[in-house]
């Protein structure tokens, strides 16, 4: 039996995706084969030595000590996609709400309360201070084109803007889906210079974080309204404030609060909602559900952040796995030792990312413990299973 510790409250549409007679779920696992988290910090946690995966039912990974775990020969998954149309909604959402002052509006005719008849009269003296434009005719700028990006982008189309899109790591099955539409950027420099409406989708990197600053802002349009779904990390808090307080920009709307954002003109912050969705969170714990279980019963890594990516069919009843450095002649010395312990490969796959590397064996007879112990101890060499 393959055992699965939950940190979080997790779907039960993930849950029940571990038929019964192979898995055990639980809170209370002491020594699971995989984790499943969603915002549970787990960088002062001890991992056991039966732990092979740990999936996050999310696209961030944050909480997350993924180098030590690459380190411990640990598989990190996470669900990208899974929650692309709960954020795609809110960034949506976001577009009209820094055009059409939406919330300073609610705030303000709350304050008419008690005025009785003359609420509708109040309205009426009052609303011009929430003048807005329309977003129709407007040109967005979408910064990255990941799974959230290409809808957003598409779903701006519809909704009458001129669209940019830039990201220079565009992914073939993304580029397929995006609109064509859809204007190529070809630089950040660009979208800063031509867009009214900038939104970001980038992971926060060396060469992302702190991207929306005064540098940057100084190239932008005046008036222009920036939406930052993706990480807070991406702008300068200072600099955007800045910018709001001299009329550079107009809103700044994000998921990502912070002390000094909080009750700032022009800033709208939410409390982190974009996943926040049933749907979207069932279909988080559905695919992190997913790629546990081929991975548990088949040794394949989709969707990992510390591992390369690598899927084989099948071709014996035997498969033998190996997590190792990315280093010259491993493969060489792994086939040997095959050899020398009377093992045929059948079929093979090497797949390698960075320091580390996978290698996937297809063998016409179990692997047994020895030649298992053999192979840990091995230079290079950091887990060694078989299935």
């Amino acid at each position: 039996m393959f055992q699965i510790k939950t940190l979080n409250k997790i779907s039960p549409a993930g849950l029940d995706q571990f038929p019964s007679d192979k898995y055990t779920c639980g809170d209370e696992i002491e020594n699971p084969d995989a984790i499943l988290v969603r915002s549970a910090s787990m960088h002062e946690m001890e991992f056991p030595k039966s732990l092979k995966a740990i999936a996050r039912a999310g696209a961030g990974v944050n909480n997350i000590p993924c180098d030590k775990c690459a380190e411990e020969g640990i598989v990190v998954f996470n669900t990208p996609g899974a929650n692309a149309n709960a954020v795609k909604e809110l960034v949506l959402l976001g577009l009209l709400i820094s055009s059409r002052k939406i919330v300073p509006a609610l705030d303000w005719i709350k304050t008419l309360k008690g005025n009785g008849a003359e609420v509708s009269k109040l309205v009426e003296k009052g609303k011009s201070q929430f003048v807005g434009p329309e977003i129709a005719g407007k040109k967005l700028g979408v910064i990255g084109l990941g799974a959230i990006g290409v809808l957003v982008a598409n779903a701006a189309t519809h909704l009458g803007m001129s669209v940019y899109g830039y990201d220079p790591y565009l992914s073939v099955n993304a580029a397929w889906n995006l609109s064509r539409n859809v204007k190529h950027a070809s630089s950040q420099k660009e979208i800063f210079e031509n867009c009214d409406y900038i939104t970001l989708h980038v992971p926060a990197t060396p060469e992302t974080k702190g991207m929306i600053n005064s540098e940057s802002i100084a190239t932008m349009k005046n008036g222009v309204r920036i939406l930052n779904f993706a990480r807070g990390e991406l702008v300068v808090p200072a600099d955007v404030l800045a910018a709001l307080n001299d009329g550079k920009m107009s809103a700044y709307v994000t998921d990502f609060a912070t002390d000094e954002m909080l009750g700032a003109p022009g800033v709208v912050a939410l409390p982190h909602l974009g996943a926040s969705t049933p749907e979207s969170e069932d279909n988080c714990a559905r695919m992190a559900a997913q790629e546990v279980i081929d991975f548990l019963e088949n040794g394949n890594i989709t969707n990992s952040v510390n591992m390369p990516a690598a899927s084989m069919p099948r071709a014996t009843k035997y498969r033998l796995c190996i997590i190792h450095k990315n280093m010259p002649s491993m493969v060489s010395q792994i086939t040997t030792a095959m050899s020398d312990n009377g093992v045929n490969i059948e079929s093979m796959l090497n797949q390698s990312k960075k320091d580390y590397a996978y290698s996937i064996l297809d063998v016409c007879d179990k692997v047994n413990d020895d030649v298992l112990q053999k192979l840990e101890a091995a230079d290079g060499i950091i887990r060694a299973w078989s299935l």
